[in-house]
């Protein structure tokens, strides 16, 4: 039997199968058994997934949530927004949650800064930031932290998704403590009438090596049972 995934779609199907040695809780929170879970993931572009319960197990979300306009909360991300709309019509959470965006946010601080911006590239950036070499680097990590709070809280609240928000993707799990001691959480819980609601939704960082294996073998199963 053959079956063809979209990667999030395998890494979404995965998610009730981690150990927990294959995930990392950032902040507080608890798992509501038999309600949605969320998936968001940076990387080259943003994923976006989803497991809905059912009478007859999980449905995962063939989502594109990527693509949503980003949606600033402060001056500051307002200015950022400002800047990108310069080189795009439209700002989608893409392009700034992923490895592109990391090196757009930097330009747009820069600027802010009236600072010249070097060329470099989001994993630059990143470990010069992770190594407390570059104030302004560490800035556009702990901003970039931030946008995806906001971010996995909208998808939390869309789905529901009392069973917990996971980050999978390829940059969140390469900042390790750095992103615990991030804005992340706190974004996250900051919803005005819906703070108490996010702060029981617990939020995890995928930690598993090929988690989207996990979610492959899961899928492959189920089809065989019904064979």
């Amino acid at each position: 039997i053959l079956v063809v995934v979209n990667d999030f779609t395998a890494l979404a199907s995965s998610l009730p199968q981690l150990s927990a040695a294959q995930k990392h809780q950032v902040g507080g929170g608890a798992a509501v058994p038999g309600t949605p879970l969320g998936l968001v993931g940076p990387g080259t572009g943003l994923g976006v997934s989803g497991l809905i319960p059912g009478k007859d197990g999980w449905t995962a979300l063939l989502s594109e949530g990527g693509h949503v306009s980003f949606s600033p909360v402060n001056a500051k991300e307002v200015a950022i927004l400002q800047f990108a709309w310069k080189e795009f019509e439209h700002v989608s959470a893409e392009r700034l949650m992923s490895g592109a965006g990391i090196e757009l946010i930097y330009r747009a601080l820069a600027d802010q800064q009236g600072v010249a911006a070097e060329p470099l590239s989001a994993a630059d950036i990143s470990t010069r930031a992770l190594a407390g070499l570059c104030p302004l680097c560490d800035d556009v990590i702990e901003t970039f932290c931030r946008m995806l709070g906001t971010i996995a809280s909208n998808i939390a609240i869309t789905l529901g998704a009392q069973g917990g928000i996971y980050i999978g993707g390829g940059i969140v799990p390469r900042l390790g403590e750095r992103f615990d001691r991030s804005g992340f959480r706190a974004r996250f819980e900051q919803k005005g009438r819906f703070n108490k609601y996010l702060c029981q939704v617990p939020t995890w960082v995928i930690t598993a090596e090929y988690p989207a294996f996990v979610g492959v073998s899961a899928i492959l199963s189920d089809r065989l049972a019904t064979v």
